[in-house]
């Protein structure tokens, strides 16, 4: 080709790709460190967008940078969805207590109330108020609420995607207010307070929750974990505070979902309101020979273990050695 057509060409080509270079489809801001991008949820239409599901629809799937979408303060009534093909993204409220994600569905829920022969029904799986199924997701500074009262299984969060943080972050609801789902998710909860009433930390996931305020409702069980036998930790919980309002006087710390069930608390301060034996079989003896239950070094008044069931274990200092975030997570460092 001559010179002067190549030129010519190059210069056309240029022209038509300057639009792709210069533009986002999404009207994200780059930050100037050029390694995340920001999206701004605002009810007020002062953002991208005036919903979190907009927002989330709108990315790109596996996206190779960072995405951060902040969200203004507000009561959002949404169900959220975050699929498998988003990842590596942030959700930051503008503030914990000022951000409500909130939704009504609840296992025995009919899907549409308002068709007459509609006969479909919302189960616990898909009963929450948000689910995050996308890999490397972020939470911070919100609050997740399941607000069908106590009418059965009504999910606030569910997630089953792998290396999953939330921090600073309220999660409400009744029963089964937390599904952490997915054997081979690793998840960890820091500054989060998390109250319900039966088995309201569920699931089978790897999960460490540290420096957390557990609440619990009723007279009833905080975890139901289902962890499989071939993981080596299941729910650990580190340096939380178990609490509870005065109806519950009387709770189990778990009982197991599944027979190879494992949660440690450790350096925990367990409120009066913790049953001296501390742990339940969900009325299988087989299960005593299975579940893993253990404690190191609790406090308070609930924490006495000369009551507890004699198939519980208290880990001696070597053992509780173990139990670090590097061992407990396979070396992949949440923070």
């Amino acid at each position: 080709m001559p010179t002067t057509h190549f030129c010519r060409y190059m210069l056309k080509y240029m022209v038509a790709l300057l639009p792709f270079l210069f533009i986002s489809n999404i009207g994200m801001a780059q930050k100037k460190d050029n390694t995340t991008k920001q999206i701004t949820v605002s009810q007020d239409g002062k953002g991208n967008f005036k919903t979190i599901q907009e927002a989330i629809d709108a990315l790109r799937a596996y996206s190779p940078e960072h995405i951060t979408i902040n969200i203004k303060n507000g009561v959002y009534h949404e169900k959220i969805i975050i699929p498998a093909t988003v990842t590596n993204i942030s959700i930051e409220g503008e503030s914990r207590e000022g951000v409500i994600i909130t939704n009504d569905d609840y296992s025995g829920k009919f899907m549409n109330a308002d068709t007459v022969n509609e006969k479909k029904k919302f189960s616990t799986f898909n009963s929450y108020t948000m689910h995050i199924s996308g890999n490397d997701i972020t939470i911070e500074h919100l609050t997740i609420k399941n607000g069908a009262g106590r009418v059965g299984q009504g999910v606030a969060l569910h997630v089953d995607g792998d290396r999953f943080v939330i921090n600073d972050c309220n999660l409400t609801g009744n029963q089964d207010t937390l599904l952490t789902a997915n054997d081979n998710s690793r998840q960890y909860y820091t500054n989060c307070f998390i109250e319900g009433t039966t088995d309201f930390i569920f699931g089978n996931a790897t999960v460490v929750f540290k420096n957390c305020t557990i609440k619990s409702l009723t007279n009833s069980y905080v975890t139901a974990a289902s962890t499989t036998q071939h993981q080596k930790f299941g729910y650990v919980f580190m340096n939380c505070k178990l609490i509870a309002n005065e109806e519950a006087q009387k709770v189990y710390l778990g009982r197991p979902w599944r027979p190879y069930a494992r949660v440690v608390f450790m350096n925990c301060e367990l409120g009066k309101h913790i049953r001296p034996e501390g742990w339940h079989n969900w009325n299988k003896i087989e299960n005593e020979g299975t579940a893993y239950y253990a404690e190191y070094k609790n406090t308070g008044e609930g924490a006495a273990t000369d009551k507890r069931v004699s198939w519980c274990k208290q880990l001696t200092e070597d053992e509780a050695k173990e139990y670090t975030i590097q061992n407990i997570f396979n070396d992949w460092k949440p923070f």
